[in-house]
This record gives C-alpha cells, structure tokens and sequence, in this order.
C-alpha cells in the first residue's frame, strides 16, 4: 500500500482516532491484512467479525507482531482507526489508493466478470500484462467487497496494471466492486446458469454482470463475448468502446479479436490469433479448449493496453495455471493422471472439463469423479442428471458421483447407455478415495470436479499424496 498517515485513513473511512500512541500522523506503510498471521512491521490490522472469531479479538497481538494500527468498530486498546463497519471502510481506503494511482499515465484498472472462467482468465491478462510492467492480480478467487480491496490495497506508484476479479451474489454487488477499483477496461466473459438459484435467471444475472460495463469511463474499453448473445448485448449499457472477441464461428466470426484453426494436442489448444493489429500463432499450456476464449479476452485486454500479438501469443503460449484446483493436471510415476477442477462447478463448467478430460485420456480409460453442483436452485435435480447423460454420452469410461447433491447425475447416467462398468454412487469423499484406490490402473485418467464446499480436492490430494512413494506427482508433461 501507498505509505499514509492514521489521520488520512480516518479521513477516507470516515472514521476517528482512538488508543494509546495513536498520533494522527503515524504512518502505515506495509500491507493491509484481515489475519493476524499475515501482519508484517508497518501494517494496517483490519478486524473483520467472523461467524466462528472475531478480528478484534487479535488486535493487540497484530501491534505486538509490528502492525502500526488497527481498522476496528470498537476501541481495541492500541492504537486504530475506530469505523462503524471494517469492511465498508476497507472498501473507502482501497478506493482512495486507487484513485491515487489511477492517473491518465499511472496505474490501469481492468475488471474482469462472467458465470465462469472468471479466475482462469484474470490470471491470463495477468500473466499477458506482467510481461510490459508490474502488475498485481489476486490470488485465487478474491474476488468480493474483503478480497477485491485487499489486493487493490497491494498497489503502489510502481505498479501498472491492477487486474481485478469481480464476482456477484446479487444485482448492486459488481456496481459496489466498481465504485472500489474504477476500472478502465472491463471484461464481460459469460451468462451461465450458476448462481441461478440466488439470481432466478440468466436474465438476472446478465444484469448484475453488466454493471461492470455500466460502471466504464465513456474513453474506457469494453470487452464483450461476441459469441453470448446476453454478454453481446451489453454494448448498449455502455458509453466505453466496445471490443470484441469470439471463437471464430458463428457469431465469433466477426469479432475484433478471435481464434482460428483452433485444434486440441494432449488436451491442450492451439490456434491463430487474429487482432486488427495482425495475427501470430498461440499454443496453450493450459488443458483444455474453454480456455481459447478465455485467452482471447487476455489477449484482447493487452491489445489495448498496447501489446503486440506477437507478444500476446507469446505470453499466452507460456502461461501456466497459478490458481489452485483448477484444472490442475499431474501424473503419478505409475502414470495415472489426476485432474483435480474440483474449485467450483456449474453445468457449463462441467462440459468444459468433461470435454477436456476426453482430450487428456485419448485412447486410456477415462474417469469422472463428480460431485454437487450448487445453487443451480429449482433446476438442480435437471441439471444434475443432463451432466451424467453428458458422461455417458462422450463414452467416458468410469463415472463416480460422489454425495446426495449430486445422486440425479448416476441416475441420468444410468440408462443413457450400455455401460461395460455401470455408474457408482458413494456417499462421501472417503468412499470414492477408497474406490479409486481398489480400481484404478496405471495410465488411467481422472477428473475430479464439484462446487467448492463438496470438497472434493480431498479426493485428488489423497490419489497424489504418497502414491508410490512420491508424495506430490509429477506435473503432467515432465513425468
């Protein structure tokens, strides 16, 4: 964070000065945390009440470990910033540092926002950008109104670029992350199903999405998904250009940036990129074909922020996953292959891993070890099962569907075809290790997928932990 004084972060959170040795003009120079694990000399302690603890509770043990203050709501003894709520504040302090930085030549805001692929493609733009200057992206999904700040917060005047994820539980929720970190460049990527349970429509969803194009400067750039027709539309929300981009067929085949030629090896895409600037060849590291589109939108937030394609395939071709539980891929020395997406699962997410899984086995048995789907809401119990019918109908070895959540995806797989080993159904995460540990074969291929609180991670890590003695695998490709 940019160095400021205990009287400038009362100012801009609109809060006062309390505790012993509280000076008004004692500086803040490190970061800004939410754990007192993470304190280092010179930070700023923000105390965010939990469900289970409560951060003021650490207040004085964050100033013994070298934090300068505390951003709490109540006197904490040491030296703070006393707020009505820390995590409004934390919003104000990241919106005063960044219009700080955000100056015509200083600092450039991109958000980024969609159903999914949100993550996988902040982490694209930010290893295309870091490439021509500094530049700070969050780690994982910190992506709502405590992690978009916390990372806003990490910028100081020699950074370039600030890549910001933007998630939404509701219609407002994107308008108060762009109110936070004005963006410059916005990025629309997809209108799915997931959160329709929270949302009740893609209708509703692409207006909570669209507030981000709302939110550009009329000489900002947004940057839309020519081949969504809900994210399509969103060029008349806005008074920023308009850039697009698409795969290159159907309604792709006019977009300004867009992939042609597009071909999968090992699971992994090749394609031509295609810019108004000219055209160079990109070869993914990434596995997977749904991440062509999400490399497009990096490549076309670069373009703009003055990359040459050749530049643009470059970084793109040698980019590699950074966010864990993401398509992570590793091969045992017995050279079963685990593919742990096990992160987050929508139904478009899960035809894009299913897709890619077909791609990483080729002619080897393939599994797909499946758990719950959330939020989808009244349409769970349909979508679960289009997902088995899904398995059964790309010819997917073995299908594993783990918890009741998701017990209509064995159901729908079941009849969909004649199976040489029917669908199984377990009831937690320790039968499916157990299942996998009795069944698997050498140079078997595993997708391990679920929304987040399935856990299901649980299972990938037990495939890898100590398998044969080699307590992490192999990444795929150096085995």
């Amino acid at each position: 964070m940019i160095p400021l004084s205990l009287a400038e972060i009362a100012a801009a959170t609109g809060g006062r000065i309390d505790g012993e040795g509280a000076d008004p003009g004692r500086p803040v120079d490190g970061p800004v945390v939410v754990d007192s694990r993470e304190v280092a000399r010179g930070a700023l302690f923000v105390a965010v009440p939990g469900e289970r603890v409560d951060g003021h509770d650490f207040a004085a043990a964050a100033v013994e470990q070298g934090a300068r203050a505390v951003l709490a709501t109540r006197p904490v003894g040491v030296p703070a910033v006393v707020v009505d709520d820390t995590v409004t504040a934390l919003g104000k302090l990241a919106g005063l540092v960044v219009r700080r930085l955000a100056t015509p030549d200083g600092l450039a805001v991109v958000g980024v926002t969609g159903s999914q692929g949100k993550t996988s493609t902040k982490d694209l733009i930010a290893s295309v950008l870091e490439t021509a200057g500094a530049t700070i992206a969050p780690p994982g999904s910190f992506n709502n109104e405590i992690g978009l700040p916390l990372t806003a917060l990490r910028a100081d005047p020699g950074t370039r670029f600030l890549v910001m994820e933007m998630g939404a539980r509701g219609i407002g929720h994107v308008r108060y992350l762009c109110d936070i970190a004005p963006p410059r460049i916005g990025v629309v990527l997809n209108v799915g199903v997931a959160h329709v349970g929270e949302f009740g429509s893609r209708e509703a969803i692409a207006q909570a999405k669209g507030e981000l194009v709302e939110a550009l400067p009329a000489d900002g750039v947004a940057v839309l998904n020519a081949d969504d027709p809900l994210v399509a539309a969103m060029a008349s929300r806005t008074t920023a250009r308009v850039v697009t981009y698409g795969l290159g067929d159907g309604p792709g085949d006019a977009a300004d940036v867009r992939a042609e030629g597009v071909t999968l090896v090992d699971g992994r895409a090749r394609y031509t990129l295609v810019t108004p600037a000219g055209s160079a060849e990109v070869a993914l590291g990434l596995h997977g074909a749904h991440h062509v589109p999400n490399s497009l939108a990096a490549a076309a937030v670069a373009l703009e922020l003055g990359l040459t394609p050749a530049a643009i395939a470059a970084a793109l071709t040698a980019a590699t996953p950074r966010s864990r539980w993401r398509m992570e891929v590793t091969t045992r020395p017995d050279g079963v292959t685990v593919v742990n997406d096990a992160y987050n699962a929508n139904p478009d997410s899960m035809r894009a891993a299913l897709e890619a899984l077909v791609a990483i086995a080729g002619e080897r048995r393939s599994w797909a070890v499946l758990g719950e789907m959330r939020e989808l809401g009244e349409s769970s119990a349909a979508e679960h099962a289009a997902v088995g019918r899904l398995v059964a109908d790309m010819n997917i070895s073995r299908l594993v569907v783990v918890g009741d959540g998701a017990r209509a995806a064995h159901d729908g797989a079941l009849g969909a075809r004649a199976w040489a080993q029917e669908p199984v159904f377990v009831p937690d995460t320790v039968a499916a290790t157990a299942l996998l540990a009795r069944e698997l074969a050498p140079a078997d291929v595993v997708l391990v997928k679920a929304s987040r609180a399935a856990g299901l991670e649980q299972v990938a890590e037990a495939l890898l932990a100590g398998a044969h003695g080699d307590p992490a695998g192999t990444p795929a490709g150096t085995a």
